[in-house]
C-alpha cells in the first residue's frame, strides 16, 4: 500500500529551508554581508577560517539593541517588511528573515552587536539550534556587528563531504564578494583567511574605480563608465496594479565596458548584470549586451560589461530563487532596449577620450621611436578648407599622412594617428547596414563554373543570378557601392563563398574602403575624420581592430624633458 501523507516535524521542515538558503561557505558571507550593507556599513571586514568551518563579518553599520538582537535568529523575523504589500516593494538585500535562524540550526552562532544610538555597551548572545538566545552578556565593542558562524555544517556532516575542494570555496567566497564590492562600490573591504590578510577592495565613487581591483590586466582608462535616468515603465496588471510606480518616476541604468579596441576576454565571464543592488543571473540582459559588441570585437572575444539597473520595487519579483539570484523583471524587452542603446552611447568618442592615458602604449610608441629617430612623412596638403565639422564632433584637426596609412589628426590635448583604411572601413560597414541596397548592373557580370553553393549564397544575399549557359552564372544586381568598381566581380565571388548578411556587409566594407598606400589631401582627410566620429562604435573595425592611437600632449612632453629648466641645466 502507498504510504500516507503526513505533515514534517517542524525540525525536519526548518532543516530543509536551512538547506535552500544556507548551502556554502559563500552562501554564509553572502547573507551575512547583505545584512551588513543593509544596515549602512562603508565598513566590512570578513574572516575565514576553512579548518574550524568559521566564518566572521565584522561591519560599522547601525548594529542591534538587546531587543533585536534576541529576536534576529528567529525563524522569519526581520525588520524589513510587515504585509504582504511589502513584497512587492523591496529595497533590501534581505527581507526573509532566514538568514540567521538557518545559520543557527547549521552551526554555531554568535553576534555581538551594539547600536549607533546612544548606548553605552554592546551586547554578546550566543544561540541555539533554534535561534533563541542562551548567553546574554555586556560586551565592549564599537557600533556596528560582529556575526561569528563556528562549526559550520556541524549538525549535518554529511553536507561538508558533499562540497567542492577548499580551493573551489575559497574561490566562490572571492567572487561573491566581488560581486558585493561592484554593486556597493563606496564600501571598503578586507578579507582575512587563516588570520592572514587575503585581498582588500579600496572604495571608489563608482564602480568603473573597483572593477580593474580584480581584473589586473585593465586600467582605469580601459573602461567606459555612463549612467543614465530612464522613465520607469508602468505597471498595469496583476496584484501589483494598486501599488505601481508613480507616473514619471525616475529609473537608472548605470553601466561600466570595457572599451573593444583596449580590452576583451576570450569567455563570455565578465558580462554581469546587477538589480537595485544585487547581482542576478539575467540571459536575456547578458546576450543583449553581447549583442550590442558585435562587429567590435575580434572573432571569438567577448566584452567586459556590469550592467546595474535601479528602478523602482513594483518592477521586481524577488521571489523566484532562495538565493535571490533568478528575479523576475517585468518590462523585461524595454530593460533590453535601454541596455543596447546605453552600450552604444558609451562606445562614442567623447572629451574625456581626448585625454584617456594609454601610458603603458605609448611609452612603448616613444621607446621603439627613440632609437630610429626619423618618420617618413607624406603631407599631401591642397589648397581649400576642409570639411566643416558638426556640433558634437571632436576638436579634430588632419595635419598630414604618415606612410600614406595613417592620419595625423591634432586636438587641444595631443595628437591621434588613425589607420584610413579601417577608419573607412567602419564608415562603409554601417552605412551598408543602414541601407544595404541591390542596384542592376548592365551588362551582368559573367562567373564562370560557380558550385551550386555559391549560387545559393548569393540568393541568400538577395542578389539576382540565373544560369547563362554551360556552367555559368549571370549577375544582375549587386550591392550599390560595388557597381562601379574595377574589382566588382572579385568582390561578388569573395560574397558567393559564404557567411550571412552582416559578414557580406563587412567583406563589401573592407574590399571598398581606402586602401593603405592612397595619397589624401587634407581635406578628404578631414572629410573621413568627421565620417568616422560619427559611427556608431568608431573604436574599432567591423573586424575589431583598434581604429586610432592617442599621444597624449603630457606624454610627449615627458618624453622631450619639457619640464627641464634649460638654463639651470646648463649652469646659467
Amino acid at each position: 500500500m502507498p504510504s500516507a501523507i503526513q505533515p514534517l516535524p517542524s525540525d525536519v521542515i526548518n532543516l530543509i529551508a536551512a538547506g535552500e538558503v544556507i548551502d556554502s561557505l559563500a552562501a554564509v558571507v553572502r547573507e551575512l554581508v547583505e545584512n551588513a550593507l543593509d544596515a549602512e556599513a562603508t565598513r566590512i571586514c570578513i574572516s575565514l577560517n576553512l579548518e574550524l568551518w568559521r566564518v566572521q563579518v565584522a561591519d560599522n553599520g547601525r548594529g542591534m539593541d538587546l531587543e533585536n538582537l534576541r529576536l534576529c535568529a528567529k525563524p522569519h523575523c526581520t525588520s524589513k517588511i510587515r504585509s504582504r504589500a511589502d513584497l512587492w516593494k523591496i529595497t533590501s538585500l534581505g527581507f526573509r528573515g532566514e538568514a540567521l535562524h538557518s545559520l543557527a540550526q547549521l552551526a554555531e552562532l554568535e553576534v555581538l552587536s551594539r547600536s549607533a544610538l546612544a548606548e553605552e555597551s554592546g551586547w554578546r548572545l550566543l544561540y541555539d539550534c533554534q535561534g533563541e538566545p542562551m548567553l546574554e552578556e555586556a560586551a565592549a565593542i564599537a557600533p556596528g556587528t560582529i556575526v561569528t558562524v563556528s562549526d559550520l555544517f556541524g549538525s549535518v556532516p554529511v553536507r561538508r563531504k558533499g562540497l567542492p575542494s577548499k580551493t573551489q570555496q575559497l574561490k566562490a567566497v572571492q567572487e561573491t564578494i566581488q560581486q558585493m564590492a561592484l554593486c556597493h562600490p563606496r564600501v571598503t573591504w578586507q578579507v582575512e583567511r587563516d588570520e592572514r590578510s587575503w585581498f582588500a577592495i579600496s572604495p571608489g565613487e563608482t564602480v568603473r574605480e573597483v572593477l580593474p581591483q580584480f581584473l589586473k590586466q585593465v586600467q582605469l582608462s580601459d573602461l567606459q563608465w555612463l549612467q543614465q535616468a530612464v522613465e520607469t515603465p508602468t505597471v498595469e496588471s496583476g496584484d501589483r496594479a494598486a501599488t505601481s510606480s508613480q507616473a514619471g518616476e525616475k529609473s537608472t541604468l548605470e553601466l561600466v565596458v570595457g572599451l573593444p579596441d583596449r580590452c576583451h576576454r576570450r569567455r563570455a565571464d565578465w558580462v554581469r548584470v546587477a538589480v537595485n543592488g544585487r547581482f542576478v543571473r539575467s540571459p536575456e540582459l547578458e546576450q543583449t549586451a553581447i549583442a550590442s559588441f558585435a562587429r567590435t570585437l575580434p572573432r571569438d572575444r567577448y566584452p567586459i560589461c556590469f550592467l546595474h539597473i535601479k528602478t523602482d520595487p513594483h518592477q521586481i519579483d524577488w521571489n523566484r530563487h532562495p538565493a535571490k539570484t533568478e528575479i523576475y523583471l517585468l518590462s523585461l524587452d524595454f530593460w533590453r532596449e535601454q541596455v543596447a542603446r546605453c552600450i552604444e552611447q558609451a562606445f562614442q568618442l567623447s572629451s574625456t577620450d581626448l585625454s584617456s592615458a594609454r601610458n603603458s602604449r605609448v611609452s612603448e610608441l616613444l621607446k621603439a621611436s627613440e632609437p630610429k629617430g626619423q618618420y617618413r612623412l607624406s603631407r599631401s596638403v591642397r589648397a581649400g578648407e576642409s570639411a566643416a565639422s558638426e556640433i558634437h564632433l571632436l576638436e579634430l584637426r588632419a595635419a598630414a599622412q604618415v606612410n600614406q596609412t595613417y592620419i595625423v589628426a591634432e586636438h587641444p590635448g595631443g595628437i591621434w594617428l588613425v589607420e584610413q583604411h579601417i577608419a573607412h572601413e567602419r564608415v562603409l560597414y554601417e552605412q551598408l547596414v543602414d541601407a544595404w541596397q541591390l542596384v542592376p548592373i548592365e551588362p551582368p557580370l559573367i562567373l564562370t563554373q560557380p558550385t551550386t553553393a555559391q549560387q545559393q549564397q548569393l540568393q541568400r544575399l538577395g542578389i539576382t543570378v540565373e544560369p547563362f549557359g554551360e556552367d555559368m552564372l549571370a549577375v544582375r544586381t549587386v550591392p550599390a557601392i560595388l557597381r562601379d568598381r574595377e574589382d566588382c566581380r572579385d568582390a561578388i565571388v569573395e560574397l558567393s563563398l559564404g557567411g550571412d548578411l552582416q559578414e557580406a556587409q563587412v567583406a563589401t566594407a573592407c574590399r571598398s574602403a581606402i586602401r593603405n598606400g592612397t595619397p589624401l589631401d587634407l581635406a578628404q582627410m578631414q572629410t573621413l575624420l568627421n565620417q568616422w566620429q560619427s559611427t556608431r562604435n568608431p573604436r574599432t573595425c567591423p573586424h575589431g581592430r583598434p581604429i586610432y592611437l592617442s599621444l597624449e600632449e603630457t606624454a610627449l612632453a615627458r618624453f622631450f624633458r619639457r619640464h627641464w629648466v634649460i638654463g639651470k641645466s646648463h649652469g646659467i
